[in-house]
């Protein structure tokens, strides 16, 4: 369904952060208008459209939001399901309130991925700190100490080596309804980038090497033609499928021994894609864009070579960066503060040669991790 005529829809989005900041900007070519919902005040999307400052639990604001919009999606998953759902009570909301809750517990996410065979980690719910003792005994040590909800770049884990690690951690996760998953040896961890449209067509972006530091996302290369790329676009698909899915999907693996196990999803557009706005024929962003407004899907093809890198807590300085060829710079406007991510760059090239050089000059611009 495309809504109106093209250049008059506007979407709004719960979020106004550095994914609705970089929606919006794949947005305005095509002509959309934007509407955020966000309670920060340091809402960096907030120059590209209209904030509506105010908690996701807040109806009036939500009434608000929804009265001049024809359709809503979300930038980050942690959106409250009463939120998600008086929405899309009212207007079209994509991905669904159901594809948004699927991720929101660990425990429930690895139940869905094993009901679809798709391989996961050992784990066992951890509701109590008595319960690491059983639940070390399912998954075996080393193991890693989740919450079921709400973690992200790292937060709410903590790594178990021996019995004298599960009170400190059990305390290190807040005391929360937690997940124990065994610690997987992988040699790699890549995501899949699927965005699929309300028709259920859908096309996968080549799939994504990462590189974590700290739990937090360092890294991103794109990988032409890796052995896994079938496999995990069929992962993606079933999950896509199962739950109806519309807009872009990111499910993160781990590679070990050769085959993918299932990390996590996310149901919205991903900072493992970002390096999509200048390395693909379509960025991650404006597929989204395109799904959600009933608009056909643009092509995933690679432009040449390219990778991008975070910023993490403070940007190295402009001169550098711009005198830098094939680096394209995000600034996110956010103030600098330790483990935020204050923007990325994207390095492209031609060839692998071009590449690889270029990539190691813009990483000898950050300080040793």
């Amino acid at each position: 369904m495309l809504f109106r005529k093209l250049p008059d829809v506007k979407i709004g989005i719960l979020g106004a952060g550095q994914l609705g900041r970089m929606l919006a900007l794949a947005g305005y070519p095509l002509g959309l208008e934007f509407i955020f919902l966000d309670p920060a005040e340091e809402a960096c999307a907030a120059p590209l459209g209209k904030h509506l400052r105010a908690d996701y639990t807040n109806e009036a604001a939500l009434a608000e939001f929804c009265a001049d919009i024809d359709v809503a999606t979300f930038e980050f998953e942690n959106v409250p399901q009463h939120a998600a759902e008086f929405v899309a009570a009212r207007v079209p909301l994509w991905p669904s309130a159901r594809a948004l809750t699927a991720g929101q517990d660990r425990l429930s996410e690895k139940a869905l991925f094993t009901a679809l065979g798709i391989p996961v980690p050992r784990h066992a719910a951890v509701d109590t700190l008595d319960d690491l003792a059983t639940a070390a005994a399912t998954t075996s040590l080393p193991a890693i100490l989740k919450t079921r909800r709400m973690g992200y770049d790292g937060k709410g884990q903590a790594v178990l080596r021996s019995p004298a690690d599960f009170t400190d951690a059990w305390r290190a996760v807040g005391g929360q309804p937690s997940i124990l998953e065994a610690f997987i040896p992988f040699q790699r961890e890549v995501s899949c980038l699927l965005v699929r449209d309300r028709p259920g067509a859908s096309v996968c972006y080549p799939l994504v090497q990462n590189v974590h530091r700290s739990g937090i996302l360092h890294l991103s290369i794109p990988q032409p033609a890796d052995p896994l790329q079938t496999q995990a676009e069929d992962y993606a698909r079933r999950v896509a499928t199962h739950l109806d899915y519309c807009g872009v999907l990111a499910f993160e693996f781990f590679v070990a021994d050769g085959q993918l196990i299932a990390n996590e999803i996310a149901p919205r557009v991903h900072n493992s894609g970002h390096w999509s706005i200048e390395g693909a024929e379509t960025s991650q962003f404006e597929n989204h864009l395109r799904a959600i407004a009933g608009l056909p899907l643009g092509s995933t093809a690679l432009r040449g070579a390219s990778a991008m890198l975070n910023f993490i807590g403070t940007l190295p300085p402009l001169p550098a960066l711009a005198a830098l060829p094939g680096v394209h710079v995000h600034d996110y406007g956010k103030t600098a503060k330790p483990l935020r991510k204050v923007g990325h760059a994207t390095v492209t090239a031609e060839t692998a040669a071009e590449f690889e050089t270029r990539l190691a000059t813009l990483l000898a611009l950050l300080p040793a991790p």
